[in-house]
């Protein structure tokens, strides 16, 4: 892939233009734009949001987005979207191998392969999680979501995501938000899968530290915005719309990717995990999870997030007198989790690159027979998990799982018999 230019920095106010005089200075829309663009604003929070969660964003394009055709019902099958359209299950621990990439030609909107959800997009609140598979470039062809913005995680394969904004590239180990409510397509280096995160609720932000301090993390200036990057070429396009749980086509006579300059702090981002700096424990125990939380999107309720997103990248172990891997625990969040490579310490065995599991409120869950065995015995000197990267969508909703994920062939249906040989070792009373 090509090397591109990027803007750094997450929520800065960002600034970029394709063409030299096309942004206004000291106003957002003159009587007349520059090179006979017009202006448009895109608005990720309400007008009167306070200053510092105000997102929005000035585009100065060759023509506006209202210049499109009417829509009509676009079939899927496997695109699921709030709780109301998840399958009522038992409270086990689940988990699915992976999903192979389909051989016919299937581009990122095809390939979208919703497993759990929950919440409403329409009452602005919850997520879902879905696997995408794709083969074939979006060509003339686009997507926008209405219901939420996309947090998209590459497994396998490099994608080339183009955005209003311009362009962003990315590989596994890398991830991609996209806002809600911005157009963009995805162009895919051979067979690609991985996962999106869908969020309803508040957009999503870098948590606060606290007693980290002012530096750890995920840091701002990590995240890379792009610059403005224009499509040329004649030709219609299809407009594919989520909106209200469903998809919708339209077809308009020129790109979408017309922006030629554009302004503002609402913006598609990449990341980089290898930037995270991993907080642990230098003593004892093992510190929750909450330790590698890259990015939130907070709840009414303080702490309680509607998502947080949370890594397990490479980092050093070194607590004393501590079983290393997560503790077995009943959490009131549920927890969706995925592998992009490597081994995840927890599951050495069960848990592939691609595979994905859930563990929804108070669902006990923890390391599996032969994880707890080496762990317990370990020979506890300072040592790196390295080559590996896991992560969590955790939610505090119950996550419902889709037909796709119970009946879809890839459902583990013997998970829960990875805890089946931890014995009780308590002695029998003298």
């Amino acid at each position: 892939m090509s090397e591109l230019k990027y803007q750094s920095g997450f929520g800065n106010e960002h600034a970029s233009e394709a063409r030299a005089g096309s942004l206004p200075i000291g106003r957002n829309s003159p009587q007349q734009v520059a090179h006979g663009l017009y202006a448009e604003l895109i608005s990720g929070t309400a007008f009167t949001a306070p200053r510092a969660e105000n997102l929005r964003t000035w585009m100065y394009r060759r023509q506006p987005s209202v210049v499109v055709g009417g829509y009509a019902p676009l079939d899927h099958g496997w695109l699921k979207t709030g709780a109301a359209q998840g399958q009522v299950v038992p409270p086990d621990p689940l988990r699915w191998a992976p999903t192979p990439v389909p051989e016919v030609p299937t581009d990122f909107i095809e390939g979208l392969r919703t497993l759990v959800v929950n919440g409403d997009p329409d009452a602005q609140f919850g997520m879902a999680a879905h696997l995408y598979l794709a083969n074939r470039s979006m060509d003339r062809r686009a997507f926008v979501n209405a219901d939420g913005e996309f947090l998209i995680v590459p497994q396998q394969g490099g994608l080339r995501i183009r955005t209003e904004l311009g362009l962003l590239e990315l590989r596994p180990g890398e991830i991609a938000l996209i806002p809600r409510g911005l157009v963009f397509k995805v162009e895919v280096d051979g067979p690609s899968r991985g996962y999106v995160c869908e969020n309803y609720g508040a957009a999503l932000r870098l948590p606060e530290l606290g007693p980290i301090g002012s530096n750890g993390l995920a840091n701002p200036r990590d995240f890379l915005a792009p610059v403005a990057d224009y499509e040329e070429g004649a030709g219609d396009y299809e407009i594919v719309k989520k909106f209200g749980g469903r998809l919708w086509s339209a077809r308009q006579a020129h790109t979408p990717f017309n922006v030629v300059a554009w302004h503002g702090n609402l913006a598609p981002y990449k990341y980089d995990t290898a930037h995270f700096m991993t907080i642990g424990s230098i003593s004892f125990d093992h510190p929750d999870p909450s330790i590698f939380t890259v990015l939130t999107s907070p709840s009414d309720t303080a702490g309680w997030a509607n998502l947080d997103f949370v890594i397990f990248p490479p980092r050093w172990m070194v607590a004393e007198d501590t079983f290393r891997p997560p503790w077995y625990h009943r959490n009131v969040m549920s927890e969706f989790m995925g592998l992009v490579t490597g081994q995840y310490d927890a599951k050495p065995g069960g848990f592939k690159p691609g595979a994905s599991s859930l563990h929804n409120a108070m669902v006990p869950h923890g390391p599996d027979t032969e994880a707890f065995a080496k762990a317990s015995g370990a020979d506890l000197t300072p040592h790196k998990l390295d080559n590996t990267l896991a992560f969590m969508f955790e939610t505090r909703w119950r996550l419902l799982p889709t037909e796709f994920a119970m009946k879809g062939g890839a459902l583990d249906s013997g998970y829960a018999d990875c805890w089946r040989d931890l014995k009780d070792n308590f002695p029998a009373q003298a």
